[in-house]
């Protein structure tokens, strides 16, 4: 196979089109549209559909650029790194992060990393939707239980826990009468949560007062009094620490795991191992105390 046209193939996959990928890579159109014609014919598949104004992967076009998009990527940092003389981080570091922990915890690790890879051009964007790394180019994503993946490599970097957090000033209810209670997304009649405290397990009988999009404005209002909420131990836990706020109990249920995700391969660059390290520095113990100190 020849190498050349299959990296051409990927220059134009990545770019969305043969007119992108001349003007990123300043070659004619027309030799990126003959060498990609001379690699279909050579493989006897048709790896893009060309419409009049755009093109798209065909399915077999997908399966083989999510195989050599990466590789031809490590292929030429191994390059770099041969010739620059080591492993040094360098390049573009594109990483998707959920909006919660980006919010609190990612501005901070992103400054105290380009200060300390000054050669990386770290990308970070805050979005919840599940994404297509390959497709849509990130190097590293950040997930919350993250489904199972059999084309990405994982591991878990931070535990967390929720507890319902309420003001002092706000009572738990003794006589089973319902706690006002400030939750995230709609909001369920009826609702109760259980918990587990050093006394054993209850169930605390909610009606909830508010109904918010983001656990930030959740705890916000709790510190206002108005209500209680299940909140993550990593956003209150100063406040628990300095009495800002009580707990009433753990919240029963599967344990908050935020994983790194990475494509599946052999080699991984050397800019992407800098961010896993820099996050094991971090979090060494993976611990949500731990998040809530280094959000204080």
């Amino acid at each position: 196979m020849d190498l050349l046209a299959l990296a051409d193939f990927t220059l134009v996959a990545r770019h969305g089109g043969f007119g992108r990928a001349a003007r990123a890579a300043g070659r004619p159109k027309a030799t990126l549209s003959r060498r990609v014609a001379e690699l279909e014919a050579s493989l006897d598949v048709r790896l893009f559909e060309r419409g009049a104004r755009m093109v798209k992967l065909t399915e077999e076009g997908r399966a083989l650029f999510a195989r050599t998009g990466q590789l031809l990527t490590e292929l030429d940092e191994t390059v770099a790194a041969i010739a620059s003389g080591g492993e040094t981080p360098r390049g573009r570091l594109r990483i998707s992060a959920p909006l919660l922990f980006s919010q609190t915890a990612m501005g901070k690790l992103a400054a105290g990393f380009a200060l300390q890879y000054p050669n990386v051009r770290l990308e970070i964007t805050a979005e919840d939707r599940p994404v297509d790394m390959v497709e849509e180019g990130y190097d590293l994503a950040i997930r919350v239980n993250p489904t199972p993946d059999e084309t990405l490599v994982g591991r878990i970097f931070l535990r967390d826990r929720l507890v319902v957090a309420a003001s002092p000033d706000l009572a738990l209810p003794t006589d089973n009468s319902a706690a006002p209670a400030i939750v995230r997304g709609p909001i369920a009649q009826d609702e109760a949560w259980n918990v587990t405290t050093r006394a054993g397990k209850s169930r605390i009988a909610v009606h909830p007062m508010l109904s918010l999009s983001s656990l930030v404005m959740v705890r916000d209002a709790v510190r206002m009094g108005v209500g209680a909420a299940k909140l993550p131990v990593s956003l209150v836990g100063n406040d628990l620490a300095a009495g800002r706020l009580v707990s009433w109990g753990d919240v029963e249920g599967p344990q908050i795991a935020l994983w790194t995700l990475y494509p599946s391969r052999r080699l991984l660059s050397a800019r992407v191992s800098a961010f896993l390290d820099f996050l094991k520095a971090a979090f060494p113990q993976g611990a949500p105390e731990e998040l809530a100190a280094y959000l204080g």
